[in-house]
């Protein structure tokens, strides 16, 4: 058995003994954050991935749940068979999407579009903040899970940029777009753990997200050296979150940060097209090549599917024919924690995002095996690097959701809402966000912070008489901030550019900008839950 499993259920006997006898409040509560805390100090203090750190706190939940919480054998069946429905719905958008942008990498896609970039800006200093911030915003909108700092970096290292500020940049630019990134991973998991209205969660998450747009513009903007560029960064934010606000508010949250990050690119370079004719500079032509026709058509076709998908009536109601959704019974703990019978993820195959993505990205190996983009068997090459990809994020994902839908079963996070309520009471929109970015520094994701934190922001906005939608999506929002400071993501980041072992130096430029951010999101949450 491996060590890190070793560990574990050592740490998991070790609760259920100190927690066998009934405890006090002060020990429950404890109790019932020993899981959660044990995910953060696992992954903080120790270095783990959440593809181990996330069995490790099942595994101690488990233990507390029956030894504190009286947790039964159909309270644990019931709410882990919950959590895999969740886990299979959140996986059937990664694992696709992962490949598609596998299969279009493969035919030098993304260097294309990069390539694209410095042709259509010409400004030097504008072109950077374009890159670290809306560019890696819109790869962020295909594929997260630290791909755009990977990417982004190096390229803006081949710009000039020095290591360190390339990396600093993009983790803090690209922030704004993960909630919706992912082709809408994060937000389908989100809606899934908390009962929040999915319409109304998108808008204010939508409008949270675009001060965030703002704010991580003009940070990278400063950590690249351009601050005199904000009338443009300006310009750019409000486009961007307009694109982003109107996609999530009409129901395209999976192409909600792809296209406010296209749409914020193209603001960049109709800013430097009319500057250069201020100028009296020559427009550069933009060369169509196989490749970059190749990126478009994949990204372009399937933006066009799925707005097909949901904006044509007819087609929408005959693809949301095809339904499925298990029902569970009302179970209670042995402590008396009653959870109603309820029916669990509603799942539509034709008109779930995965199904889309994952047509495009046959379609558009086919095409690109036709035309002779792609090398004979790339198919494979982009499987493997999807598989290494997404398995450990999957691993987490799993036993992350299994942990969140046990603690909600057992009651553990109703005990923590209570003690959050009567800590903080109405003042705790002030530190909703910084929870979320905890919850996203701790385990690299904003999809992990959510599972771990978003129904224990719920909780506590019912408790506190807050509107439960303004605390989720000040939840998610921290959570994206988290991105910037997240070490998973910094050292992912620092390993492209050659900066081996100083991810220290990273994360100190990205901290104070992290922080700042926010508390100012906390602060706005405050006011709305005010008004």
């Amino acid at each position: 058995m491996p060590r890190w499993m070793v560990g574990s259920l050592g740490a998991a006997a070790l609760a259920a003994l100190v927690f066998v006898l009934r405890a006090p409040d002060g020990a429950r509560h404890l109790a019932a954050a020993l899981p959660i805390l044990a995910v953060l100090t696992l992954m903080v203090g120790f270095g783990w991935g959440g593809q181990r750190a996330g069995p490790a706190g099942w595994l101690i939940g488990l233990a507390v749940g029956g030894a504190a919480f009286g947790l039964t054998f159909e309270v644990w069946w019931v709410s882990q068979l919950k959590g895999l429905l969740l886990s299979g719905f959140v996986l059937a958008v990664l694992w696709p999407a992962l490949y598609l942008y596998h299969v279009v990498e493969g035919a030098d896609g993304i260097r294309a579009l990069a390539t694209a970039l410095e042709a259509l800006i010409r400004d030097r200093g504008l072109l950077l903040i374009v890159v670290a911030w809306a560019f890696s915003g819109m790869l962020e909108g295909l594929a997260g899970f630290g791909l755009p700092v990977a990417i982004v970096a190096p390229m803006l290292v081949g710009l000039g940029v020095p290591p360190v500020g390339a990396v600093a940049a993009v983790a803090v630019g690209h922030a704004w777009s993960v909630t919706f990134g992912d082709m809408g991973v994060i937000f389908q998991t989100l809606t899934g753990l908390v009962d929040v209205d999915e319409g109304r969660l998108a808008a204010t998450a939508a409008a949270l997200l675009g001060v965030a747009c703002l704010a991580t513009g003009l940070a990278a903007a400063r950590i690249l050296g351009q601050e005199r560029r904000w009338p443009a960064v300006l310009i750019v934010a409000v486009v961007m979150s307009a694109a982003q606000y109107g996609l999530a508010v009409v129901g395209l949250t999976p192409l909600a940060a792809f296209g406010a990050g296209l749409a914020g690119i193209l603001c960049g370079a109709a800013i430097s097209l009319a500057r250069n004719r201020r100028e009296g500079h020559a427009p550069v032509a933009l060369r169509i090549t196989p490749s970059l026709a190749a990126a478009t058509g994949a990204y372009g076709g399937l933006a066009a599917l799925l707005s097909a998908i949901i904006l044509i009536p007819a087609l929408n109601e005959a693809l949301r024919g095809l339904i499925w959704q298990a029902s569970f019974p009302r179970v209670a703990t042995a402590d008396g924690f009653v959870t109603e019978a309820g029916s669990g993820q509603v799942i539509r195959p034709l008109v779930h995002p995965g199904t889309a993505i994952l047509l495009v990205a046959i379609l558009s190996y086919a095409i690109y095996r036709r035309r002779g983009i792609s090398a004979p068997g790339s198919w494979r090459t982009a499987a493997g690097a999807t598989w290494r990809s997404a398995m450990p994020a999957t691993i987490g994902i799993v036993s992350m959701v299994g942990l969140s839908t046990l603690m909600d079963h057992t009651g553990m996070t109703q005990r923590l809402a209570d003690a959050l309520a009567d800590l903080l009471d109405t003042a705790f929109p002030t530190v909703s966000a910084l929870v979320g970015m905890l919850g996203a520094f701790a385990t690299g994701s904003n999809n992990n912070s959510n599972v771990l934190f978003a129904s224990l922001q719920e909780e506590v906005a019912l408790l506190t008489g807050i509107a439960p939608g303004l605390l989720v999506a000040s939840q998610t929002t921290g959570g994206a901030l988290g991105s910037m400071i997240a070490p998973a993501k910094i050292i992912v980041g620092c390993s492209t550019v050659g900066l081996h072992g100083r991810d220290g130096e990273v994360l100190r430029v990205t901290l104070p900008y992290g922080l700042a951010i926010g508390l100012g999101i906390g602060a706005l949450a405050l006011v709305a839950s005010l008004v």
